[in-house]
């Protein structure tokens, strides 16, 4: 979770205005020490023999959510986690090339999408020869699907629900 209320709560005792914390930029410090520590959590939950998933889902209708857990304003689920005991051993799902995400002094504008080919075809082995939710399916196919067409989802309140939370003024 994103906790500005904590920072607020301290600055209030002390007299003081809420300052920046409205502010996008510290909304992105607070969203990146979240992304942080529930790596840490599952880097530390796998170094343990656990099994961990991480549920980018719960923003799926994070006012619900907020709700259910009566978090305060000034705070903002992230990511959630589930940790346990596997009962499975899943195959990883094949992560890009590193050649398609790691720059170096700049950011490369020459993409051709003929350079995800073969990383297409071993996503597509990937769906096609795993235990669950068998699909014929590869990457390319997956950013120019349903998912990011544009329609609006129950997702797309994020930033109204950001803005009642008191976060990203800004």
């Amino acid at each position: 979770m994103a906790d500005l209320y904590r920072n607020q709560q301290i600055r209030q005792q002390k007299g003081l205005d809420d300052g920046r914390l409205h502010t996008t930029d510290v909304f992105f410090q607070a969203m990146q020490d979240a992304t942080l520590a529930i790596q840490n959590m599952l880097t530390a939950a796998e170094s343990m023999g656990l099994g961990a998933v991480l549920l980018g889902s719960i923003n799926n209708q994070p006012k619900k959510l907020i709700d259910i857990l009566e978090l305060p304003k000034m705070t903002f689920p992230v990511l959630g986690i589930q940790i346990g005991v596997p009962n499975q051993a899943p195959q990883l799902k094949p992560r890009l090339p590193l050649d398609q995400i790691v720059f170096e002094n700049g950011y490369p504008h020459d993409f051709a999408i003929e350079q995800l080919a073969d990383y297409d075809e071993v996503v597509q082995t990937y769906y096609d020869l795993r235990n669950a939710n068998q699909r014929i399916d590869s990457f390319t196919n997956q950013i120019a699907g349903e998912k990011l067409a544009d329609k609006l989802l129950q997702r797309d309140e994020i930033l109204e629900v950001l803005h009642s939370q008191g976060l990203c003024w800004r």
